[in-house]
């Protein structure tokens, strides 16, 4: 195993990927999970920073009046909530599209830290696999569309919803990332899906941590357009780490 895959703070694991995505040999698996990330992020936020002024003006004025002195607090908050919702949401669906790219390129990486193979498959072998890749996606999403639906009903509703929605739905959402980013590594060695995520639960302190920066990076402009590969990178370096042992 590569000495530098000695245990790391998750916010370590991060900044670690940012390294490992701009490794020669691993560059080029980071091209395309990067093209998918920044047609449709990019394409998100135009849309997002062309009416977002219409939007937090109508959510604050659902604030009850004794609570009007919270908006110069709350104004900075409902942004961020704004923002980290709609990266949240379109990075996810990137996420879907580039799970075959995202899934190899974990791959890669995770050869490159143990200089050793972990599939012979050759790109057939990829393309057959894709229905169970995208099952997994699938799998993915189920568990966290009904967390994000209660959530967003939260937010909706008059003080409460503007005053813990925002905290709860940044805890939730870096939670969520963990998952999305580890579950490639984890399911490029078919370690089911409940498996995965009681191994990270087992360590909440790395996992929300680096959940945690992959969200605060999402939710900034032009950042988020190449974060995908670098959590990516960054969760394969934490799963050799961390997990392959206890997954073998």
């Amino acid at each position: 195993m590569d000495s530098n895959t000695s245990s790391r703070s998750g916010f370590g694991y991060f900044f670690y990927g940012i390294e490992l995505a701009m490794t020669p040999g691993i560059r080029r698996f980071v091209l395309l999970p990067l093209l998918a990330n920044v047609l449709l992020v990019g394409g998100a936020l135009f849309y997002l920073f062309s009416n977002m002024d219409s939007w937090i003006s109508q959510w604050m004025g659902q604030l009850p009046e004794f609570l009007s002195w919270l908006s110069y607090l709350l104004w900075p908050l409902i942004v961020i909530t704004i923002l980290a919702t709609f990266s949240y949401f379109f990075s996810t669906l990137a996420n879907f599209i580039a799970a075959p790219f995202n899934g190899l390129l974990a791959e890669k990486v995770e050869e490159y830290l143990i200089g050793a193979p972990i599939n012979d498959d050759g790109f057939s072998a990829l393309i057959k696999d894709l229905p169970r890749i995208f099952a997994r996606e699938w799998r993915k999403l189920l568990y966290i569309f009904p967390k994000a639906v209660g959530l967003f009903i939260l937010l909706l509703i008059p003080a409460l919803g503007q005053t813990v929605g925002p905290f709860l739905w940044f805890i939730f959402t870096a939670w969520m990332l963990s998952v999305q980013y580890c579950d490639y590594p984890f399911d490029n060695h078919k370690v089911e899906f409940n498996k995965m995520r009681y191994s990270l639960k087992q360590n909440q302190t790395k996992t929300y941590s680096f959940g945690s920066l992959v969200a605060i990076f999402t939710t900034i402009p032009i950042l988020n357009l190449v974060v995908m590969p670098i959590a990516v990178c960054g969760a394969t370096a934490m799963w050799v780490s961390e997990y392959k042992e206890q997954n073998p």
